[in-house]
């Protein structure tokens, strides 16, 4: 992932640049959400304005938490596994992941495509430790 959301852009110049303004505090924990296709096509310019119309629901979805190392060389990666498992149903075509601040709702900071990965029933997407990378140029 090297996309950051408009909310994470605005939140990282304010608290980097103007001291007179209340500093950015980031989330205790990190969330990792799933998106299938939206209609549109646009599904990552929804991510950038944090619509989150597309988030996969029901069949025993829950975003899950993940935590990173430190960051080095521009990147920071996962230093635990994020699994979702489809049960009592599919969860679709996943085309895109982001990582949101809350368990629900919130806020999308960093987003990015995926290989379409189709979750039928009883299958399992997981991101193992390391798998996830966020780099900033």
């Amino acid at each position: 992932m090297s996309a950051a959301s408009n909310y994470l852009e605005l939140k990282l110049l304010n608290h980097t640049l103007r001291y007179s303004t209340a500093p950015y505090t980031g989330p205790a924990t990190v969330y990792v959400a799933l998106f299938t296709a939206d209609s549109a096509g646009d599904i990552l310019q929804d991510l950038e304005t944090n619509v989150l119309t597309n988030e996969v629901s029901g069949n025993n979805y829950s975003r899950q938490s993940v935590t990173f190392s430190a960051a080095a060389a521009g990147s920071i990666t996962s230093s635990s596994a994020a699994t979702f498992t489809a049960s009592g149903g599919a969860f679709g075509t996943i085309v895109a992941v982001a990582l949101m601040d809350a368990s629900t709702a919130g806020n999308c900071l960093f987003y990015g495509t995926i290989t379409n990965k189709t979750i039928a029933d009883g299958d399992s997407l997981q991101f193992a430790s390391g798998q996830i990378t966020v780099s900033l140029a």
